[in-house]
């Protein structure tokens, strides 16, 4: 059974909603992609087009767009998605080897973030 905690943003009002989504509705978000649109009405919402820009999975990790598939992968990062930047600590040069997810939606995906397009 695959279940997805949506968190929904409405970029004209500043607010966000937090949905969970089951089977069957949920199967329409496996193989898509962070940046790709889809209707809000396959997933049973009353809200027109949304956009995939990000997530984590079950343990916590946060999907990167620049790593394709659906792994988990250790990154070299120097800034982005998954780096705390700590005060004093962070300086020119700074990089850190983090574990993040890829940009895919696989099964292992706990939440989802979504932006209303239109």
């Amino acid at each position: 059974m695959v279940k997805f905690k949506l968190n929904i943003s409405f970029p004209k009002d500043g607010k966000a909603v937090s949905v969970e989504v089951d089977e069957p509705y949920s199967r329409v978000l496996i193989g898509k992609r962070i940046g790709d649109v889809i209707d809000g009405k396959a997933l049973n919402l009353e809200y027109g087009k949304l956009r995939i820009t990000g997530g984590s999975d079950k343990s916590g990790f946060p999907m990167r767009p620049d790593i394709p598939g659906g792994r988990k992968v250790y990154i070299l990062a120097g800034k982005g998605i998954g780096l705390r930047t700590i005060k004093g600590k962070t300086k020119k040069g700074y990089r850190r080897r983090i574990l993040v997810r890829g940009n895919t939606i696989t099964t292992d995906i706990y939440q989802v973030n979504m932006v209303v397009v239109e």
